[in-house]
């Protein structure tokens, strides 16, 4: 059972995808392009989103830092003045390891900023627009990149995992309010992609894929009206596993998977 509404076709919906200058943001940028959606790209980096638009004819770029306020709301009041939004993808991100016998106050609110209040920046400048065109029978879809680190306490987490737990019970929340106006809510739970934010991890990655594969992984998630998108199965079945024990077992089998 489909707990969203399939998105039969791409071509001609409009997507904003904010934090796809690399990585996830991305490649799936460049999957709905190819699939003949209007897509409008967003990122701090501007020679890298200028870049993706030179690849990709009739894309645009719109530079921002999602933790400005300000930033965010001139950029969604440029995007909304063109049309309606049928999607908009949160994946801009912030990972630096981190263990409470090392904790860092400021790296830590730096994973805040962007991972957590950056999306809700998002939300405030085009939710209220995208509940507008809901209800003129014009319903859109909102899509939040969290991680399998959000489902339950990891080590060298402290810093990332907090804040993508909180994606996590957003989307939950957006689904449960905006549902009866036909809007779609999804949340992207990946595990191990080759990103630049995995690249300095010094343990092994299991199941690690790439940001291509991962893109293909949501777009088909969207298509088939998923809530949980979550990739690759081999990999987060056993998070979500995990997830499910006491905390008597979940400790013991996290030392061991771990190593930590």
């Amino acid at each position: 059972m489909s707990l969203n509404p399939r998105i039969s076709h791409w071509q001609g919906r409009r997507a904003w995808l904010v934090g796809a200058s690399s990585g996830i943001g991305r490649a799936t940028a460049s999957a709905l392009h190819a699939r003949g959606a209007q897509v409008v790209v967003s990122a701090r980096g501007e020679a890298a989103l200028q870049s993706f638009v030179d690849q990709h004819p009739g894309a645009r770029a719109l530079p921002l830092d999602t933790a400005r306020r300000e930033d965010v709301q001139i950029a969604a009041a440029e995007v909304l003045t063109q049309g309606p939004l049928d999607l908009v993808l949160y994946c801009a991100g912030h990972y630096h390891e981190m263990r409470a016998t090392a904790f860092d106050l400021d790296e830590v609110l730096r994973h805040q900023q962007i991972n957590t209040l950056g999306a809700l920046h998002v939300l405030g400048a085009v939710l209220p627009a995208m509940v507008d065109a809901a209800h003129h029978g014009r319903a859109g879809h909102l899509s939040l990149v969290s991680s399998v680190a959000g489902f339950r306490g990891l080590p060298k987490s402290l810093a990332y995992g907090p804040t993508k737990a909180a994606l996590i019970n957003l989307a939950e929340v957006l689904y449960l309010d905006l549902h009866d106006l036909g809007m779609g809510v999804s949340v992207i739970n990946p595990g191990f992609v080759a990103t630049a934010l995995t690249a300095g991890n010094d343990f092994p990655m299991p199941a690690l894929i790439s940001p291509e594969a991962a893109a293909q992984a949501i777009v088909h998630g969207w298509e088939r009206g998923e809530f949980d998108i979550h990739f690759p199965k081999r990999f987060t079945r056993v998070m979500k596993l995990l997830r499910l024990l006491p905390y008597r077992l979940y400790f013991p089998a996290v030392r061991r998977f771990t190593g930590l």
